[in-house]
């Protein structure tokens, strides 16, 4: 399944375009689901049609669906949360507040997630269009596998080596003791949950199928946003493979009023289009009309892409590689747009930590590389580049041994 995510500042026409797209793909005969992260929906509104929790049909080989995390929530953590509202009722905490208390940071944004996995291994569709929230919340909800793996693991294994072994036995002894052994529907629960999430970061960055597309308008802030975007984005391994400048100004007609901003406008497109080198730009023009219904989104579609198949990656880099010469290894992190001085890099057991403001991202390493530490980053071309001196593991060895004795 071909994974297109769109994102950008809110306002910028991320909804108009995701939709379009989805026409687009549709008319090329691929079954296409158009689906909406944004907490504040619209998706319904483009395509003038109510749209509900559950894919809705648009046309031949097009859905939408507007997703309701209550829904999801609902239908994945139930068990878990009357187990939870139990315990905290028993000490005289109810009502509401008991359970929002059973709601863990980030869930709503993690069952988006978990439909992802789950229209992918039902093979329903042939390409799935993402139509998210603004960058901010996209970053939160694309990191979550990453912001939870720490926690997934030791959940997991509180629950098979602790919780599971001890639940029967435990319960037997005491009404009381009983009363605080989580069921075992419960138990399941979380383990399902966090085993689908494993294979979700897999699924997104899977460069040959899954894409981040950034939308953006030819305006400073706009632009500033899109770049940190991009810099995060990176860090965490997505590839991001075309950016869509929308709300141009046709630089051949009167724009009236507008014609000192179709000059600032066409400044700031050369910044982007040198900024953001070697990505592909497509410019999308400003309508004098609203692009709501199926009709002004089959144009828009047109004018966007012509006969060019919207699922085609455009360019394709791996933001992460890792490469070997000779002894020196490095780890390499395509940051486009991030200042050296506010990254930082530590190594811890064999993972490597690479931090940019409040954004980190954790690389698990080879185990060659295992008990290393990495020598000078260097920030070089838009890449950090991170080396780690294998004829160092000796050395860092025999010393670690002194120093035990």
């Amino acid at each position: 399944m071909r994974i297109l995510t769109f994102t950008g500042k809110g306002g910028v026409g991320k909804t108009s375009v995701s939709a379009a797209t989805a026409v687009r793909l549709s008319q090329l005969g691929y079954r296409t689901l158009v689906l909406s992260t944004d907490p504040a929906h619209s998706l319904s509104d483009s395509f003038n049609l109510s749209l509900g929790a559950e894919p809705t049909k648009i046309k031949e080989n097009l859905h939408a669906i507007e997703v309701n995390p209550y829904v999801d929530l609902k239908e994945n953590w139930q068990a878990v949360q009357k187990y939870y509202t139990r315990v905290f009722a028993a000490q005289g905490v109810s009502g509401v507040v008991a359970d929002e208390m059973t709601i863990l940071p980030g869930m709503e944004e993690l069952f988006s997630l978990l439909r992802i996995k789950r229209y992918k291994s039902a093979g329903l569709y042939d390409a799935l269009v993402l139509d998210t929230a603004p960058t901010g919340e996209t970053l939160r909800l694309l990191s979550l596998p990453d912001t939870l793996s720490w926690g997934m693991k030791a959940v997991k294994n509180v629950n098979k080596y602790i919780m599971k072994p001890l639940s029967k036995p435990l319960s037997k002894m005491s009404d009381k003791i009983a009363y605080y052994i989580p069921p075992e529907d419960a138990i399941d629960s979380v383990d399902q949950v966090f085993d689908e999430l494993e294979d979700i970061r897999d699924i997104l960055t899977d460069n040959l199928n899954s894409t981040v597309r950034l939308v953006m308008n030819a305006e400073k802030m706009s632009i500033k946003e899109t770049m940190r975007a991009l810099t995060y984005l990176n860090l965490y391994g997505f590839n991001v493979d075309m950016v869509l400048v929308n709300k141009m100004l046709d630089t051949q007609e009167d724009s009236g009023y507008l014609e000192k901003w179709k000059s600032i406008q066409q400044k700031y497109l050369g910044e982007i289009e040198e900024g953001f080198a070697p990505l592909p730009v497509k410019k999308l023009k400003m309508y004098d009309q609203e692009i709501v219904g199926l009709e002004a989104l089959e144009r828009f579609a047109k004018d966007m892409y012509g006969d060019d198949d919207p699922s085609e990656v455009v360019y394709d880099e791996p933001p992460i590689k890792f490469e070997r010469s000779g002894d020196i290894y490095e780890v390499q992190l395509k940051l486009m747009f991030a200042n050296p001085v506010d990254i930082d890099v530590w190594v811890t057991g064999d993972e490597l930590f690479v931090q940019i403001g409040s954004q980190r991202k954790i690389i698990t390493l080879p185990i060659s590389l295992t008990g290393l530490d990495p020598g000078d980053a260097v920030f070089k071309d838009k890449w950090l580049h991170i080396p780690f001196d294998l004829n160092r593991q000796g050395q860092h060895q025999n010393r670690k041994e002194y120093n035990k004795v």
